[in-house]
């Protein structure tokens, strides 16, 4: 069963992507030189304890009763740090802290790989990797990291819209519906360049990530349209749903799964993804290169595959993962909002954020500053 009390969002400290002089240290679009791996890192890793596990990942992201069978069935700790942005955990990696597991998005662990950042997974060596990799075809070669030669899937999610349905009634299921004039005042959107661009995009049918400088324009443009209906910005979706803040908002997918441990009546919300297209992303697990302890993050990855903990863990934060045994376990959860589920097809869609050109990514950081100046 669900917790009484949910997780907070787990994305509600997520703020505006900042590439800059931090984008240029990863080598991700070529700024900068990859480090070269040792033979050390090149080997296959031992899968045994080899000390505690030191886990780097968004804050209540695993249902603590997974950590406790963990550290009993392998008598060691598992010591918590958490970040609150993938800016923030990459340059904690930068720094030289010594992390086991960590917990990149879909483009970031691409910076990370061609960085040379990661130790290599051998699936093989996974008990449990053929849940994922014989069962959903999409991870066995994504494009952020070729192969899933560093990577393992952990969770899957789209954004979309997350509306109250009890003053709004339906909507039409397109990114328009955020110009509703019966919920003006009260939208939101994320506190997120890629999403809040990627949105405007979507919208007027452009590719999710563009980068161009045209496309930017009419994107802008587009949004100081859509300004005077806004109450403002902020990654809070469920919460602002919930205290009534927002009619209308824009929602990751878990975010809205994880609401449904709080309202007390569900019927009174709704989720979209929207026909023009929703975009996809991905959080895995990694290996860092500089890891103490790579062989028990091995065995912490595979034992957070076994399908028991995988349904722990999809009731208590909201999010799907993609292990086979366990799609049952989150349909059930999100019946209210069946929009959430994501599916092969929403992942052949392809509409997932990506690593631009330094040139792309400066564009699209002028191009929020002026939304968010208004």
């Amino acid at each position: 069963m669900p917790p009484e009390t949910s997780p907070p969002a787990r994305r509600t400290l997520l703020r505006a992507a900042a590439f800059g002089a931090l984008g240029a240290s990863l080598s991700g679009c070529g700024f900068a030189p990859a480090r070269i791996p040792d033979d050390r890192e090149r080997a296959p890793i031992d899968v045994k304890i080899d000390g505690d596990l030191v886990y780097f990942n968004w804050a209540d992201f695993v249902d603590p009763s997974v950590f406790k069978g963990f550290e009993k069935e392998y008598g060691v700790k598992v010591i918590q740090s958490n970040f609150d942005s993938m800016e923030g955990m990459v340059a904690k990696l930068n720094a030289g802290n010594r992390y086991d597991v960590v917990f990149p998005s879909a483009k970031w662990a691409q910076r990370l790989v061609r960085g040379n950042m990661l130790r290599r997974i051998d699936h093989s060596r996974l008990a449990n990797g053929d849940a994922v990799f014989g069962r959903h075809s999409y991870f066995t070669d994504p494009w952020y990291d070729p192969d899933s030669a560093h990577t393992v899937p952990f969770t899957a999610y789209k954004t979309g819209i997350g509306w109250r349905r009890d003053v709004l009634g339906d909507l039409t299921g397109s990114w328009k519906d955020l110009w509703n004039a019966r919920a003006s005042g009260k939208v939101f959107l994320f506190d997120d360049r890629d999403e809040v661009l990627g949105m405007a995009a979507l919208a007027l049918g452009l590719d999710v990530g563009t980068g161009d400088r045209d496309d930017l324009d009419r994107i802008t443009s587009l949004l100081k349209d859509l300004r005077p209906h806004l109450r403002g910005f902020s990654s809070d979706s469920y919460n602002n749903l919930l205290n009534g803040n927002a009619l209308m908002t824009q929602a990751w997918s878990g975010d809205m799964a994880a609401m449904l441990n709080q309202a007390k009546d569900p019927s009174v919300f709704g989720f979209e993804a929207p026909r023009e297209g929703t975009p996809i992303n991905s959080d895995c697990y990694a290996i860092p290169w500089n890891a103490r302890h790579p062989g028990t993050a091995m065995l912490f990855i595979d034992y957070m595959l076994r399908p028991e903990n995988v349904k722990k863990n999809i009731e208590y934060i909201g999010y799907p993962m993609p292990v086979a045994g366990t799609e049952s376990t989150y349909a059930a959860l999100v019946e209210p909002f069946p929009a959430c589920v994501v599916t092969a097809a929403d992942l052949k869609a392809d509409l997932f954020f990506r690593n631009g050109t330094r040139t792309e990514e400066d564009a699209r950081d002028t191009a929020w500053t002026h939304v968010k100046a208004g």
